[in-house]
């Protein structure tokens, strides 16, 4: 059976969830190679084995922290070469978009983004995609080469499948061009105790409505009953009420989790872009004719400061 290489997503081999829903969808069509770039493969490759990688790549050198994006494509050049996989997945984020485009073009093959689901097919693995705020599902496959795909977090279950995940080492050999852009410095991120926005099961978003950067302890407070993560809009964003690393929408990060609540948001296509494939769609928004009811499985028209305290109030009930 082919190979299917899977680059691991991971902070110093401490393995995150998007890599082990790519490990399962990789095994729909062929046999998955883990790909470890960095610290701590002894780490994951335990992890990996028992989602079902047969083999894991390890490769670590200063390059991969100390340069930006360059380093990472020299490595998954060198493992395709080593491999001659039958695709390449990749954890869809803004970082690892620009990695599978760089490698698509190195390797001359084409490249699929944002993917929400993956089939074999008989001249290729088939990728799903969802478009035009949801509104359609487009099926495509890579014509020439060898497929580089992305894929959405939380669009696979992972599942145990264990295989024997033997560590072996990759060799790299850096282009000039790998040191061509430095990271000068880095600061660490304040915890929240949330889960990653992009990787949360549950996103719990804040728009226009929520009228004030005092008032998102609402949102936050029924994130934290349902153990999901906080999003914004680029409306509450631009005024200054949430972060920008928490803007959900075409200019921040687009999530697809298994639950989306947006309170207080009209649901432009800019934010629809970012949170269309979610699984279930739930709105509040008093606004009866809001757009964002086009897109929910369950929507609430009333005022957010009345719905959203009940909602919190009756999760906490239920979880006793």
């Amino acid at each position: 059976m082919a190979e299917v290489l899977v680059l691991v997503d991971h902070a110093d081999g401490s393995v995150r969830k998007p890599t082990l829903e790519l490990l399962a969808l990789a095994r729909r069509i062929g046999e998955p190679v883990a790909v470890h770039l960095g610290t701590g493969a002894d780490t994951a490759a335990p992890v990996l084995a028992e989602h079902g990688a047969v083999r894991v790549l390890a490769a670590d050198a200063p390059e991969f922290t100390e340069y930006l994006v360059v380093p990472k494509v020299d490595a998954l050049e060198a493992a395709v070469a080593a491999v001659s996989p039958a695709a390449v997945l990749v954890p869809s984020n803004a970082e690892n978009k620009e990695i599978a485009a760089r490698l698509a073009l190195r390797i001359g093959s084409g490249l699929i983004t944002d993917a929400v689901d993956l089939t074999a097919g008989d001249e290729g693995p088939v990728a799903s995609q969802s478009v035009f705020a949801a509104g359609f599902t487009t099926r495509s496959r890579v014509s020439r080469g060898t497929p580089v795909i992305t894929v959405k977090p939380n669009s696979a279950t992972p599942e145990a499948a264990p295989a024997a995940g033997t560590v072996e080492q990759l060799t790299v050999t850096f282009g000039e061009k790998a040191t061509g852009t430095r990271v000068t410095s880095r600061t660490e991120r304040e915890a929240t105790g949330r889960p990653e926005l992009t990787e949360a099961a549950i996103v719990v978003s804040g728009g226009r409505g929520v009228n004030g950067a005092e008032n998102f302890p609402l949102i936050e407070a029924l994130a934290d009953a349902l153990g999901g993560a906080v999003g914004a809009s680029r409306a509450a964003v631009d005024a200054g009420w949430y972060p920008h690393s928490n803007q959900v929408g075409q200019t921040g990060k687009q999530v697809s989790p298994q639950l989306y609540i947006a309170a207080g948001i009209s649901g432009a296509i800019q934010h629809r872009a970012g949170m269309q494939t979610s699984k279930t769609i739930v709105a509040v928004n008093k606004d009866a004719e809001a757009p964002i009811f086009e897109l929910v499985d369950y929507g609430v028209v009333g005022d957010l400061f009345q719905v959203v305290p009940q909602l919190t109030e009756e999760v906490k009930a239920r979880k006793g």
